[in-house]
């Protein structure tokens, strides 16, 4: 007598993608696979949500960036649409780079983290040499001539979370011991300092969160996690100590109006556009702190923009799509097929919503203004090729997973029907061997 076999599907592996492992059983009939209780054919994917999102944050940013740069473009004399021009290249590039991303294999991708660790640390000792480094606004962040420039520091965040996700997943196994971990506080650390050096401090902060959100999600012991916290922190007191102007942002945090037309200038310019865009707003390109008022109001400050002219409504409606696309990142997480494809979505999402949260704390005057900007809606190149990477990074892990799901719960279906076939020729020649008795 033949059975059903029923497939079941493997624990998780640490390498590249597994597979499931049919296991012979004795299945009674009518085996049916196991259903998520609230699950339906009809639920929405997490990449399909995260990616209409991602193009409508795109979008809104393009018209902001517009709204916010072209009335002082006008009062200077330029051109009013540079950089609308300039974003919405920018955007295409960003999408182009995100169906690549979507569609590469995540395991190569990892691959590549150690040699884009290499170029990235190396791009970012480049940007501080005279003469190489483009400065502006007092930083030296950008290579490159004439239009075309890049920010390595964006970059180095990719490159750091693609190279941890394979440290930490082929070192699972001695996490628990501080030499492990020696080697990424390590390069965490260079690329830290080298940042601050530009001077970026708000980089670095996201770059030392993000590595420390992976660390957390592999699950390293407390006790090192502590040691590894408490190591940052000091670091960051001591980059805030060794320069007064940043003692002087903090100052300005804990009381901007104190100092309104000097340190605290631009949070209080920022909770102004704010407050008087009320409910509903002032209506699109109406905003008045943009005109030379708010500093950055097409970059940093963007979201003040928004909310002076697109109102409440606005503002929180941004903030949605922000927060659908890290709900949606950190469910693809959850449910990728193994640890290293785990680590790697966490990653990124955690890079969205950590830089995300830097940015807006800055704007509403909850943290210290540093310079960070608002992932796919600030004015830049390379914030938002980086973001979009990272996005479609999060998009073909979650198609993959899914793809899984679907090949494992046919193999359980299709385990069902030999048992079906069975039971039914068992039950036909019953029937006939009960005909003949008759």
């Amino acid at each position: 007598m033949r059975t059903g076999v029923r497939g079941e599907v493997g624990s998780w592996v640490c390498g590249g993608e597994s597979l499931p492992v049919p296991l012979a059983s004795a299945a009674p009939p009518r085996t049916r696979a196991p259903r998520k209780r609230g699950g339906t054919g009809t639920d929405i994917a997490p990449e399909a949500i995260l990616t209409v999102s991602l193009l409508m944050l795109i979008c809104i940013g393009v018209v902001m960036v517009y709204s916010a740069s072209s009335a002082a473009a006008l009062l200077s004399d330029e051109s009013p649409q540079g950089l609308l021009l300039r974003q919405g290249i920018y955007a295409v590039i960003g999408l182009i780079v995100f169906a690549a991303c979507a569609r590469l294999s995540p395991s190569r991708l990892v691959a590549i983290g150690k040699p884009a660790m290499v170029v990235s640390i190396a791009a970012l000792v480049v940007v501080l040499m005279p003469g190489i480094g483009i400065m502006a606004n007092g930083s030296r962040r950008w290579i490159g001539a004439g239009p075309v420039q890049v920010q390595p520091a964006e970059f180095a965040k990719l490159a750091l979370i693609l190279w941890l996700a394979g440290y930490l997943c082929k070192n699972a196994g001695r996490l628990d011991e501080m030499k492990t971990m020696r080697v990424p506080l390590i390069a965490m650390g260079v690329m830290a300092v080298l940042i601050v050096a530009e001077p970026d401090l708000g980089t670095a902060v996201v770059l030392v969160g993000v590595a420390l959100a992976m660390i957390v999600i592999v699950g390293v012991p407390a006790r090192i996690l502590g040691i590894i916290t408490m190591g940052a922190v000091a670091l960051g007191a001591l980059g805030i100590a060794i320069a007064p102007y940043r003692r002087e942002r903090l100052l300005a945090f804990l009381d901007p109006w104190a100092d309104a037309k000097d340190t605290g200038y631009q949070i209080v310019q920022a909770k102004l556009a704010i407050g008087s865009g009320g409910v509903s707003g002032t209506g699109l390109g109406n905003g008045l702190q943009k005109v030379f008022y708010l500093p950055e109001a097409h970059t940093d400050m963007i979201m003040a923009t928004v909310g002076e002219e697109l109102g409440l409504i606005g503002f929180l409606g941004v903030i949605a799509l922000v927060g659908a696309v890290v709900w949606s990142g950190y469910r693809i997480a959850l449910s990728a097929p193994d640890q290293r494809q785990r680590l790697l979505a966490g990653g990124l999402t955690s890079l969205i919503g950590i830089q995300a949260i830097v940015n807006l704390g800055a704007v509403l005057g909850m943290l210290p203004v540093t310079g960070v900007p608002l992932p796919f809606m600030s004015y830049g190149g390379s914030s938002l090729v980086v973001f979009a990477a990272a996005s479609g990074i999060l998009v073909g892990i979650g198609r993959r997973s899914r793809a899984r799901r679907s090949r494992n719960l046919t193999v359980v279906r299709s385990g069902d029907e030999p048992a079906h076939r069975d039971r039914g020729g068992r039950d036909s020649r019953a029937h006939h061997a009960g005909a003949r008795a008759g």
